[in-house]
């Protein structure tokens, strides 16, 4: 049997996977210039926000207070708004068309698969309560913004230094791992493998997200139960511990509209997605093309209304870097440069750093 949407989602993800690795690399450049009190080149990739969902979330939150799209993070609000629209369409497309994470919670899922002949999978009663964690994060998270910060806190808290320089204190995240995260990221790979879309299942806040949003998905994996002979290889194929084999509708907030349930499936026709009482079934290439031209075409669209590209000077950058500690002042190369380059501000900031130093 032909697995179409293995084939296609899988040329999907590496499609986005390349393009995140590039976006990273030339951040990382941009980044690596800048920490050395030089003015870069090459522009900022704006891309890299979408690695910044609570910046997305105080950004949704300036824009229902003032309409205006604040000018720090712009391409963050832009691409957290691309992912829930994938979600109000069709489902939780985006955890397993285009996330990288869940691309290599994908992957580990294979080793889990090899280690583990007949499966491993948690109690119902002990998944549903680990399951719900996801959604206590992402309780938080709203209630904090969305609650708790007053219009005036929040306007400090996106024009503060903090804010401007979070995509690379991101960036540092990784490149100046410490020991306890380096542990963490090793735990959440072992627990992958031995409980399948681990961190997808139990801790995405962002998946639980889109997992509420999908519930209001028009298009859904649907079932003919005229033609269904009950074998339930789509059960076995559910990444997700969905038993499709009973169900007319998968209306669940956990279904990635992966399509394994429909390539495992033998009976042509009986597994599809698609609108109500089988109208307009997408086909595989029908979602690739949808995920490519969300991301592809809003981005285009973003910059022709100048809502891309952040509104930070390299001057602002490089003083709320070296705010943030960012900027190491010893291991910068020419002082003079570094002097030059900098704001009134970044330069009192600078003597005081010196000054300070000298004092210890």
């Amino acid at each position: 049997m032909q697995k179409k949407y293995v084939g296609l989602r899988l040329i999907c993800q590496v499609l986005f996977l390349i393009t995140t690795l590039f976006i990273g690399y030339k951040f990382y450049q941009f980044a690596a210039v800048l920490s050395q009190g030089v003015i870069p080149i090459t522009q900022r990739p704006p891309g890299v926000e979408a690695f910044l969902p609570i910046a997305a979330l105080t950004s949704l939150k300036y824009f229902f207070i003032n309409y205006v799209v604040d000018p720090i993070h712009p391409s963050g609000l832009l691409i957290f708004l691309f992912i829930v629209l994938t979600a109000f369409l069709v489902k939780k497309s985006f955890c397993s068309w285009v996330c990288p994470i869940g691309f290599l919670s994908e992957i580990l899922s294979k080793l889990h698969s090899k280690l583990f002949k007949k499966g491993f999978r948690i109690y119902p009663g002990i998944d549903f309560v680990l399951r719900s964690f996801k959604y206590f994060l992402l309780a938080f998270f709203l209630f904090a913004i969305f609650y708790t910060m007053n219009p005036m806190v929040l306007k400090q808290f996106i024009f503060s230094s903090y804010n401007i320089v979070a995509d690379i204190k991101m960036l540092k995240f990784f490149t100046d791992i410490s020991v306890t995260v380096l542990v963490s990221i090793v735990f959440l790979v072992m627990m992958s493998i031995i409980i399948r879309y681990f961190w997808c299942r139990y801790l995405c806040p962002y998946g639980a997200l889109l997992g509420i949003v999908g519930l209001l998905s028009p298009f859904k994996v649907r079932r003919d139960f005229s033609t269904c002979t009950a074998c339930k290889k789509c059960d076995r194929a559910c990444p997700c511990s969905i038993i499709v084999s009973e169900k007319n509708t998968i209306a669940s907030d956990e279904c990635f509209a992966c399509g394994k349930c429909v390539d495992a499936c033998p009976e042509a026709d009986t597994l599809f997605i698609s609108l109500p009482k089988k109208k307009l079934k997408l086909s595989p290439l029908a979602i690739a093309c949808m995920m490519v031209a969300i991301f592809a075409g809003g981005s285009f669209l973003a910059r022709s209304a100048g809502l891309w590209h952040n509104g930070v000077t390299n001057q602002a950058y490089l003083t709320a870097m070296l705010e943030n500690n960012l900027i190491d002042v010893n291991k910068v190369a020419n002082m003079d440069t570094f002097v030059s380059n900098l704001d009134k501000r970044g330069k009192r900031l600078l003597m005081m750093k010196l000054i300070r130093e000298r004092k210890e």
